[in-house]
């Protein structure tokens, strides 16, 4: 009987592969530019498939339709890495999340201990109005209990988020309080900004953190410039690690802002030439004197990747940091009946040199996935001896500077991952989330003081001196089961500090502070203000 059972589970799966590679394809009969589309006979000989899996198969629990649920998803990954499919849900939240908005309640929040913990409350919004502040655990969502090993971040953000105007009401437990306190909140339109940060870095130099290319990136982006520019920026740091993409247009028209015209920002090619493109500058962009500098790192991919190739080609600016993700591939988005979606390549993405700087996917999924660990294994991050350069592949800038395709951007000044303050002890309380859990437990017991100060600026002259700091801290993480280990404590002591401030005076005045106070000790940022300093980023580069 088990022998039959594991066949009855593999048996329909195996088949509806096979169905659903001839419905994919599909997808595209009738498309009046599809050459290859199957005849009207293979067509309804697949649907006869499904039809005898539906009405004649062993098993009558088995659904065609969790069977092409199950199957799209594998059949789109032999494709390419980037080809995806996006249930009905899923396509919502991503284009919540791009379009930047979104209908909630207004907090962003961590599983802590199994716990849900707030971690900011945005200002304005349906929780803030009803009471809700950073530190508070939720743990009844509609009466129902949500604490434990069985909380999914997925699902408590489904609970939360809704439509405009409803209701819903959640309990929670804060610091302080011997009794759950219970809210009733009505959800409402919530901002997703994608630049998260800008301030003035000295006194000449505006520094802009853009988190993703969304819909109203370019409008953020923008004010923040011109913010910056009336506060006296004459050169601007563009900080875009971590940045996975987004919209290609947002970065054609971003970039466009710092060149002067007719300069090629990225092209496309495709299959058909229908999908090939260029864009070009048109000499409107309004800080096309100004210095800029980009930083980009292994996890900033495609979008920024555009913006990054493009500044650097046309010789317009310096990028630093470590090479870029390599994602070259263009998705367009075929919308399906039931409101799920397919993301299918049609195209790759070319900068203004030629690059195609799509790593290579050739040895399968789980390989290109794990590019990102290889580099750190084969000391890619920590030596600029060691990244993999395809000489085979040598471009050249508008003023003659060689560059590279095969994978990613390669910065101008390579930046090694800083390994003098990342200790063992450092590492151990990240992953125990102790640093956040004392920073909000800080917070919890101070709040009517530190929300007196009228900036982060007085709130930081207000908190402990660093070696008081850290010594309480390193009494509550040796509490937690996390010992003291003083060398290393030592050697990061002055990480552990600045993370610590900066979670402090993000939870009273927002996620934009927490960046001025973590990037005085951030190496990139040091590097990239001294080559603005020697180097002339404005266009062309010359000197370097």
């Amino acid at each position: 009987m088990e022998k039959r059972k594991d066949y009855s589970a593999w048996l329909p799966l195996a088949i509806a592969i096979s169905a659903i590679v001839g419905i994919i394809v599909g997808i595209f009969i009738g498309n009046p530019f599809s050459k290859n589309g199957f005849s009207a006979q293979k067509d309804r000989k697949l649907n006869t498939i499904l039809n005898l899996i539906s009405q004649e198969y062993v098993d009558d629990s088995v659904k065609t339709h969790d069977l092409v649920e199950m199957a799209i998803p594998s059949i789109l990954a032999n494709l390419d890495p980037h080809s995806s499919y996006l249930t009905a849900k899923e396509l919502v939240a991503a284009q919540e999340e791009l379009n930047g908005s979104f209908s909630g309640i207004g907090v962003s929040f961590q599983l802590m201990n199994d716990t849900i913990v707030v971690l900011e409350v945005i200002p304005g919004g349906p929780s803030d109005k009803a009471g809700l502040l950073a530190g508070d655990k939720i743990i009844t969502i509609e009466d129902s209990t949500w604490v434990g090993s069985q909380v999914d971040a997925n699902k408590v953000r489904e609970k939360l988020r809704g439509t405009k105007g409803t209701k819903v009401k959640v309990g929670i437990a804060r610091e302080g309080s011997s009794k759950p306190l219970s809210f009733v909140i009505t959800r409402g339109d919530v901002p997703l900004n994608s630049v998260d940060s800008y301030y003035m870095i000295d006194n000449s130099t505006g520094y802009v953190k853009v988190s993703q290319f969304g819909r109203n990136t370019y409008n953020e982006f923008v004010n923040a410039l011109n913010s910056l520019k009336n506060e006296g920026a004459k050169r601007f740091m563009i900080d875009m690690r971590g940045n996975g993409g987004g919209y290609l247009e947002i970065a054609i028209i971003m970039a466009n802002e710092f060149l002067p015209a007719n300069k090629l920002i990225v092209s496309t090619r495709g299959r058909y030439r229908r999908d090939d493109t260029n864009a070009y500058s048109d000499g409107n962009g309004q800080f096309q004197d100004q210095e800029i500098v980009v930083l980009i790192d292994e996890f900033s991919a495609s979008a920024s990747e555009i913006f990054a190739g493009a500044i650097q080609d046309n010789d317009r600016g310096l990028i630093v940091g470590c090479r870029s993700f390599g994602k070259g591939l263009v998705q367009k988005q075929f919308d399906l009946p039931d409101k799920s979606a397919v993301r299918l390549t049609i195209a790759k993405y070319y900068t203004p040199s030629g690059r195609c700087i799509q790593k290579p996917y050739d040895n399968g999924e789980s390989a290109y996935q794990k590019d990102i660990l290889d580099r750190y294994s084969n000391g890619e991050l920590y030596s600029k001896d060691s990244i993999k350069i395809d000489k085979s592949k040598i471009f050249e800038t508008t003023t003659g500077r060689k560059v590279y395709g095969g994978g990613g951007i390669i910065p101008d000044i390579f930046v090694p991952r800083d390994t003098t303050s990342f200790s063992s002890y450092y590492a151990a309380v990240i992953a125990a989330g102790l640093i956040q859990e004392y920073a909000l437990k800080y917070v919890t017991e101070h709040r009517v003081e530190l929300s007196k100060m009228k900036d982060y600026k007085q709130l930081l002259r207000n908190l402990p001196a660093n070696d008081d700091l850290l010594n309480d801290f390193v009494k509550y993480a040796a509490n937690k089961g996390v010992p003291a280990r003083w060398y290393y404590i030592h050697q990061s002591q002055d990480l552990i500090t600045s993370v610590i401030k900066g979670l402090i005076a993000r939870d009273i005045f927002g996620q934009s502070v927490y960046y001025p106070i973590i990037n005085r000790i951030d190496k990139t940022i040091d590097t990239a203000l001294k080559a603005l300093n020697k180097h002339k980023a404005a266009f062309p580069i010359t000197d370097f």
